[in-house]
This record gives C-alpha cells, sequence and structure tokens, in this order.
C-alpha cells in the first residue's frame, strides 16, 4: 500500500518536470487522496502525509 502511495508521488514530480500543469493537477489530486486513505489507516504518519502534500503542492504552485 505504501508503494502506491510513492508510484503517485513518482507520477506528479514526472508531470511537473514534464511541465504540463493540468496532467500536474490531476495527479496531485489522485495523490492526495491517496495520501489521506493511507493517512486514515495510520499506514503513513499523518506528519509525513501533509509533509508530501505541502512540498508537492509547493513544486505545482512554481509551476505558474
Amino acid at each position: 500500500m505504501r508503494s502506491r502511495v510513492r508510484t503517485a508521488v513518482r507520477r506528479v514530480v514526472k508531470t511537473i518536470e514534464a511541465g504540463d500543469k493540468d496532467a500536474a493537477k490531476a495527479a496531485f489530486k489522485a495523490l492526495v487522496q491517496e495520501i489521506d486513505r493511507m493517512a486514515n489507516k495510520r499506514i503513513l504518519p499523518k506528519n509525513r502525509a501533509a509533509h508530501y502534500k505541502s512540498q508537492l503542492n509547493a513544486k505545482l504552485r512554481a509551476m505558474a
């Protein structure tokens, strides 16, 4: 289950690096759902979940 989050993180980073903002937003939205699901099941610590979301959202905002 953790690998699903890691894969989703890689997908978001890859789309951000490619410069496709719409695809990056869609991937980020899917990632947030995965992260929240894992945090609620206590598979991923809540602080780490917040860290992932914060850092990737900052990268996404820097695209503009």
